[in-house]
């Protein structure tokens, strides 16, 4: 063979790897599809991630009933926050190789509520995605009380925006401020303050020693005005809804 054959050959070969490794269709830079929605709810105190009487917890059924595809929401107590974790991370990855690869990481679209305790453990959660470079549309706090060893009124900067209703009668009321630890990365929707002194909400359906002990507590929880602005929050950022799926309704 000739040196001017050899080197023919050579540039071939080279030619020939080439479109092997970056022509074909190469299963990491393939085109993922698109993880669903996420919204994930956290109740407050000891109370159940199913029990219905909390708003948390029927707001989460109304989204189900609506998006029956596209958009997965679950409820956690709010000492269940690793099993939260676990919970995105796994939807978030699709090729299901127990990463995430950084296109998986881009494609989150996270939505994150809770009451109390739970508004806390919203945070938590939030911050703890930003540890993993993953990104939250929303963060919606209710009478937010910091649980020990948690910071509820910083809102970290992998979130986009950012809202906190509250009232600050009683033993325990909510945290009055959030701000974002990166304004220019996280907008605050605002502070929301509710009074229930000369408006009061009646919750029969809630323990009669929480409604004695946390009477304004609980009314923010129940009350269908604070609910019906945390519900519309979340809708803003979700797909709208099939006709198919609001004529099951």
């Amino acid at each position: 063979m000739t040196r001017s054959a050899g080197i023919f050959v050579r540039l071939l070969c080279l030619l020939l790897c080439f479109h092997f490794v970056y022509g074909q269709a190469h299963p990491a830079a393939a085109t993922l599809p698109m993880p669903p929605f996420i919204v994930i709810g956290f109740v407050g105190g000891f109370v159940r991630q199913d029990d219905l009487v909390h708003s948390t917890v029927q707001l989460a059924e109304r989204l189900r009933k609506d998006y029956p595809s596209g958009v997965s929401v679950a409820t956690f107590q709010n000492r269940q926050g690793d099993k939260a974790r676990e919970h995105v991370l796994r939807l978030l990855d699709i090729d299901q190789d127990g990463t995430l690869s950084a296109g998986e990481k881009q494609n989150a679209r996270i939505i994150i509520y809770g009451h109390s305790w739970g508004a806390s453990q919203t945070v938590t959660l939030a911050r703890q995605l930003e540890k993993e470079g993953i990104h939250v549309l929303l963060t919606i706090q209710v009478d937010s009380v910091s649980k020990a060893g948690e910071q509820d009124s910083l809102i970290p900067s992998n979130v986009s925006q950012a809202a906190n209703f509250y009232q600050t009668a009683g033993i325990i009321h909510g945290q009055s401020e959030i701000r974002a630890a990166d304004p220019a990365r996280t907008e605050i929707l605002g502070n929301f303050r509710f009074d229930y002194s000369n408006h009061p909400v009646r919750c029969d359906e809630y323990p009669w020693l929480s409604r004695v002990l946390m009477k304004s507590h609980i009314e923010i929880e129940c009350d269908p005005k604070v609910w019906n602005q945390v519900e519309s929050l979340i809708r803003a950022k979700l797909p709208a809804p099939t006709d198919r799926a609001l004529a099951a309704n």
